[in-house]
C-alpha cells in the first residue's frame, strides 16, 4: 500500500512540476534550431516567426543556424538537446520526413525523437530555369534534355533535400538525364544558378520568388497538385504532362521528445497565435507560403504519413545518402 502512494506521489508531482514549469515558460531565451545556412527558404520563414515570438514572450527567440548533410546535422543536434521547450528546430519535409529513410543512419527518429509543435505552411516547389535555357515550357525542356543528355546541370541544396528527391523522380518520369550539382545550402545554390553555372532548380519558393519576377529566372511550373494562390498562371508539372507528379515542401516546428505536454501546448498556441497575426500572414503570402496552423495531433499524423510515402518513393528510385 505504502508503495503505491509513493508511485502515485511521483507521478503527481510530475504532473505539478509540468504544470508549474509551463505556467513560467519562457523564463529565459529559446532557440530555434534552422538545419540550413542563412539565406534559405527555411531561413527565411523561420525568421519573422522568431522574431514576433520574442516580442509575446518577452524573451530572446534566437535563430541557431547548423547547416549540413541534407539537414540531419542540425536536426541530431535538436533531438538531441534538453526536452524543457528550450531548444525547438524549425523542420522541413526533407529533415523529418525524407531523410528518415534516406540516410543509413541520421542519427535520430523523425517520430519518435521529436514532439510535433505545429505545421507552420505548405510551400510550392518551382521548377526554374537560367533566361539561357532554350526553352519555355517543360515540353520544350524535356525535349531539349532529351537532345542534350547530361548537358543540363540542376543544383539542389545538398543531396538528399527535397528539392534532389523532386528533381529525381522528374528524370524519372520525364525519361532524361541531369547532371546533379549539390550545394551546401540554398544561398550558394542560388548565387550560381543565377550567374549560369547550373541551369536548373526545382526550388522551394520563398528562395526564388523575387528572382522569377525580376526575370532573373525563368519558371516554368511548380511541384502542387493543384495551382497555388501564389502561381495561378502557371501549370502544374502534372497539368503539363507528367501525370501525378506532386512534391510539395512543408515547415513545421517541433521540440524533443519528452517535453513536457503542458509546454508542448503552450508553444502550440503561442506560435498558431503567432501565424494567425495579420502581418505574419502578409509577410508569408509575399513569400508564396500558404500558412497551416494545425494541432499538435494533426502534425504528427501528417509528420508519420509522409515518412511511410517518401520510403517508398526512396526505395523506387534506389535512393541513399550515406553522408553531406
Amino acid at each position: 500500500m505504502q508503495k503505491n502512494i509513493t508511485q502515485w506521489l511521483c507521478v503527481f508531482a510530475m504532473l505539478l512540476s509540468g504544470l508549474v514549469s509551463a505556467q513560467t515558460f519562457p523564463s529565459k531565451p529559446v532557440k530555434i534550431i534552422v538545419p540550413f545556412p542563412p539565406g534559405g527558404g527555411t531561413d527565411i520563414l523561420a525568421r519573422p516567426i522568431a522574431q514576433k515570438l520574442s516580442e509575446k514572450w518577452g524573451q530572446p527567440v534566437v535563430i541557431d543556424n547548423r547547416g549540413g548533410a541534407g539537414g540531419v546535422i542540425g536536426t541530431k543536434a535538436a533531438a538531441e538537446a534538453e526536452p524543457d521547450g528550450y531548444t525547438l528546430i524549425f523542420g522541413v519535409l526533407g529533415t523529418h520526413a525524407v531523410n528518415q529513410s534516406l540516410y543509413a543512419n541520421p542519427g535520430f527518429d523523425s517520430t519518435k525523437d521529436f514532439a510535433a509543435i505545429t505545421m507552420v505552411a505548405n510551400t510550392p516547389n518551382v521548377l526554374v530555369v537560367h533566361p539561357s535555357v532554350p526553352a519555355n515550357s517543360i515540353k520544350g525542356l524535356i525535349a531539349y534534355a532529351k537532345s542534350n543528355p547530361g548537358k543540363l546541370n540542376y543544383v539542389t541544396p545538398g543531396n538528399g533535400t527535397p528539392s534532389h528527391l523532386a528533381t529525381a523522380i522528374f528524370e524519372d518520369m520525364a525519361g532524361v538525364k541531369l547532371t546533379h550539382v549539390p550545394y551546401k545550402g540554398s544561398g550558394p545554390a542560388l548565387t550560381d544558378m543565377l550567374s549560369g553555372q547550373t541551369q536548373l532548380w526545382i526550388a522551394n519558393a520563398p528562395v526564388v520568388l523575387q528572382h522569377i519576377k525580376s526575370g532573373k529566372l525563368r519558371a516554368l511550373a511548380t511541384t502542387s497538385a493543384i495551382r497555388p494562390e501564389s502561381f495561378k498562371d502557371l501549370p502544374t508539372l502534372d497539368e503539363a504532362g507528367l501525370m501525378g507528379y506532386e512534391a510539395d515542401t512543408w515547415y513545421g516546428i517541433f521540440a524533443p521528445a519528452k517535453t513536457p505536454k503542458a509546454i508542448v501546448d503552450q508553444l502550440n498556441k503561442d506560435i498558431v497565435d503567432v501565424l494567425n497575426s495579420t502581418d505574419i500572414q502578409e509577410k508569408f503570402k509575399q513569400e508564396g507560403a500558404e500558412i497551416v496552423a494545425n494541432s499538435s495531433s494533426e502534425f504528427t499524423q501528417k509528420v508519420r504519413n509522409d515518412v511511410a510515402k517518401w520510403k517508398k518513393v526512396i526505395v523506387k528510385l534506389n535512393l541513399k545518402v550515406d553522408g553531406s
